[in-house]
């Protein structure tokens, strides 16, 4: 079926917001992958992931083809054991930024050498554990890190046959504020991450780096943060950080991630490919060595569109003259963006995906909060009723991955389909989960 041509407000969904194997079968319903999405909430149950396994390889190869073999995945957009096998299987690099991460990602059969561990705060164990199995390549954020890594590796340097000298990338802060929320910029000065670029420090960390005996360093890292559709920011950081680039004699330039999604109809986005050629013109006008290699570290653009989540209608509140309430089996618990950051969604039906949505509603969730909230204005069909399914698009990034138990509510089961079939690859949680750790 093709995408809708019709989607405004009240009209159906924007199919382009779907994951790229779905289809609308004759009687209105969604299958993803050949496999219908109805059978799936009734085998696996609500809240339910649903990754098109297709569609997070297809990405993957759009990045490697655009930035190189040497682009990250940012594992923590959403990482499971079989992500991380995605990856491996597809050939990239994996970006962590926690010993837990680094301990999934290897769990997924990456290559050591493949990882890149990012962190403004890196425990001793977790820099430890890094150096001594061989990370290909740190990113440096602070002074006090640099040191760390110096008494580290002069100890373990004689105990590891893997270890020679740490490969590092320093996060440098280039004094760039995105157009993007305020909670997810990071590449103005007044931040957590990096060194900045216009007070001196990362030159002085470069300085150190590079009369290091425990160091080499490989390049310079930036990130100015998060959802971005303008290419502007990125290619100012680039302006900005070329001197820099060009004075240490670095041969890698990481542009960090951040290319946002569309999220709701009528919402556009730069492709994978005209981020990475825009960024590249500048690298060359900004007269950055011609053998410095670009690469980045896309997160969200990659699992982001793949998945929907489905939930199932517990209560509907209808509130004359003020607003109806539709209230689901999950909440801020699986999906806390909205909360954090005000994100707007889509919702529809999945038995009747391609319907019109006259109704305005509220999509909230079952905790006990008034902010818990999925998609402030929802637009549903009329004919909406209490044991209906209800997804979200979109939902593939930083949806399970900032999941919490809040409330005591289990963590959702998350499923991957590919080619009519379907696996779990993230069981749901049970009450016996929640109380194992309990003594």
């Amino acid at each position: 079926m093709p995408i809708n041509e019709k989607v405004g407000m009240g009209g159906p969904v924007d199919l382009a917001l779907l994951p790229m194997n779905s289809v609308i079968g004759e009687n209105g319903d969604l299958s993803i992958a050949g496999v219908n999405v109805l059978e799936l909430v009734e085998k696996y149950g609500t809240p339910l992931f649903i990754y098109d396994e297709d569609e997070i390889r297809v990405k993957l190869q759009e990045a490697i083809s655009a930035f190189g073999p040497n682009v990250a995945y940012a594992s923590k957009a959403f990482l499971c054991r079989a992500m991380a096998e995605l990856v491996v299987e597809e050939g990239s690099r994996i970006d962590v930024s926690t010993g837990g991460e680094m301990a999934v990602a290897m769990a997924g059969g990456i290559d050591p050498s493949k990882i890149v561990f990012h962190g403004n705060n890196k425990s001793t164990r977790e820099l430890t554990e890094a150096i001594s199995i061989g990370v290909g390549t740190i990113v440096v954020d602070s002074f006090d890190e640099i040191e760390r890594i110096k008494r580290l590796a002069s100890m373990l340097l004689d105990s590891s046959s893997k270890l020679k000298r740490v490969k590092v990338l320093l996060r440098v802060t280039p004094g760039v504020e995105a157009h993007t929320h305020e909670f997810v910029r990071t590449g103005q000065e007044d931040t957590k991450f990096g060194f900045s670029l216009a007070s001196g420090a990362a030159l002085k960390a470069c300085e150190i780096i590079k009369e290091s005996e425990e160091m080499t360093l490989s390049g310079i890292h930036f990130h100015i943060g998060s959802q971005i559709f303008l290419n502007d920011g990125f290619l100012a950081a680039i302006e900005a950080i070329g001197p820099l680039v060009n004075s240490v004699g670095v041969k890698e330039l990481v542009i960090g991630g951040g290319l946002g999604v569309a999220y709701v109809n009528g919402e556009d986005q730069l492709s994978m490919k005209r981020w990475a050629d825009e960024v590249k013109k500048a690298v060359k006008a900004s007269g950055i060595a011609g053998d410095v290699e670009v690469t980045a570290e896309p997160g969200r653009s990659i699992v982001a569109h793949a998945c929907i989540t489905v939930y199932q209608v517990g209560t509907i509140k209808k509130l004359p003259g003020i607003r109806n309430y539709i209230a689901v089996d999950g909440g801020m618990s699986d999906n806390p963006r909205p909360v954090l950051y005000g994100s707007g969604y889509e919702a529809f039906l999945p038995r009747e995906a391609n319907a019109q949505r006259p109704m305005k509603a509220r999509l909230v969730g079952k905790h006990c909060e008034t902010g818990d909230v999925l998609v402030f204005e929802a637009h549903l069909p009329d004919d909406v009723e209490v044991g209906d399914f209800v997804a979200t698009p979109v939902t593939g990034a930083y949806g399970y991955s900032m999941a919490s138990n809040y409330n005591k509510v289990p963590r959702p089961a998350v499923v991957f389909v590919s080619l009519g079939q379907d696996r779990l690859v993230i069981r749901r949680e049970t009450t016996e989960d929640l109380l194992r750790l309990d003594q």
